[in-house]
């Protein structure tokens, strides 16, 4: 099976600022190395969770570490209440039944 390197990351924003935050967050330039992210919104939309997934862990680190990730980390800031995050290495489960299961 196909290991993914994924990046998460959940933040508890301050009230009523989703929009605000959705319009900050977005990565300019596209990172190098990313192959695709997903946002996942809380229904009262004071929490959202980050999955990206990336070539490896040393993109991700480039990326993190990276002038563009600090602007961006500093136009999100005023919306953020809380922040967690964490690299990962994973698999896809194939589920009984499915292709692949």
């Amino acid at each position: 099976m196909r290991e993914h390197y994924v990046w998460v990351t959940t933040r508890r924003l301050q009230p009523g600022t989703l929009e605000d935050f959705e319009s900050a967050w977005r990565p300019e330039p596209a990172p190098q190395g990313l192959h695709r992210a997903y946002a996942y919104w809380s229904e009262d939309g004071q929490e959202i969770t980050g999955v990206s997934f990336w070539d490896s862990r040393e993109a991700c680190d480039a990326w993190r570490t990276s002038e563009a990730e600090a602007r961006r980390r500093e136009a999100m800031a005023p919306f953020v209440a809380e922040e967690r995050e964490g690299f990962y290495r994973g698999r896809e489960l194939g589920l009984p039944g499915s292709a692949g299961g």
